[in-house]
Parts: C-alpha cells; sequence; structure tokens
C-alpha cells in the first residue's frame, strides 16, 4: 500500500511540475524568428526580444491563461487536500475530495489548451506547436489518470 501511495504522489508531482512548466515556459508556437507562449509574443531582433500583444484574440487568450493557471491551482490543491486526507480520512474511505480537485485541474487544462489549439495559429502553416503546448497536453491525461486512481483509492492500514 505504500507503494502505491508513493507512485501516486510522483504522478502528481510530475502533472505539477509538467503544469508549472507549461504555463510559464514560452514555447507554445514557435518559428525561425520567434515564439509565442500564453503570456507574450517574442519576435527577435538582434537577440533581443520585442513583446507583440495579441490584438484580436485577447478574449482567448485570457480564457487560455485562466485555464493554466487554474489548472495550477487546482493541482497544488489536491496535492495539499491528499496529505491531509491522508492523515485524517477514517480507514475504508476514499479520496473523494482530491479526486475531485485533481479531476477539476484536468478539466482546466484541456479546456485551456483546446481553446488554443482552436482559436490560435489554426491556419499557420510557419511555425510548429512547442514544448510547452505539448506539455499541456501530456498533463491532460497525467491529471485525468491521477484523479481517477484519487477517486478508486481506498485508505488502508
Amino acid at each position: 500500500m505504500l507503494l502505491l501511495l508513493a507512485l501516486i504522489f510522483v504522478l502528481h508531482l510530475t502533472a505539477i511540475i509538467l503544469l508549472f512548466i507549461s504555463t510559464a515556459h514560452n514555447v507554445w508556437w514557435t518559428t525561425n524568428g520567434y515564439s509565442i507562449d500564453i503570456w507574450k509574443q517574442c519576435f527577435y531582433t538582434n537577440g533581443s526580444c520585442v513583446n507583440v500583444a495579441y490584438k484580436d484574440k485577447e478574449d482567448y487568450l485570457q480564457a487560455v491563461q485562466a485555464g493554466m493557471v487554474l489548472a495550477v491551482i487546482f493541482t497544488c490543491c489536491a496535492l495539499l487536500f491528499f496529505i491531509c486526507q491522508l492523515f485524517t480520512l477514517k480507514k475504508g474511505n476514499r479520496f473523494i475530495f482530491t479526486g475531485l480537485f485533481q479531476l477539476l485541474s484536468c478539466l482546466c487544462v484541456v479546456t485551456a489548451a483546446s481553446i488554443y489549439t482552436v482559436q490560435f495559429h489554426y491556419y499557420d502553416q510557419n511555425g510548429w506547436y512547442g514544448s510547452s503546448y505539448i506539455l499541456a497536453w501530456i498533463c491532460f491525461p497525467l491529471t485525468l489518470v491521477s484523479s481517477i486512481m484519487y477517486i478508486i483509492l481506498r485508505k488502508r492500514e
């Protein structure tokens, strides 16, 4: 049982780290001349970044930003709830509260990544999706699997 709890904890920490990287790193879309994240758009001139804001899609961008930030917050809260429930739950109870917060994080990630996929760079042929975008999509199944594991998991001695 201790090994299972350790594996779930490592899976949860992995999801948190990947969500932090995906939210903060600036490689959601990249080309040879610039890279874009959910916070700014950088055009490289003389080795420095010139910030250019999105003109027509600021509402969608704010939805993506909010979704990713909420995903990080919900995942961190779920980890804290897991640790608290680990010591306070009675034997035989499930980690429902932790699983629900992790499921909320999963929904926020998939919503943010879906909005970014549909609204940004849909017809752009000059670039490719970056590592942060791919990490966001990897975080979706990680948080989904961990939320299901928390909901199924019962506390045993």
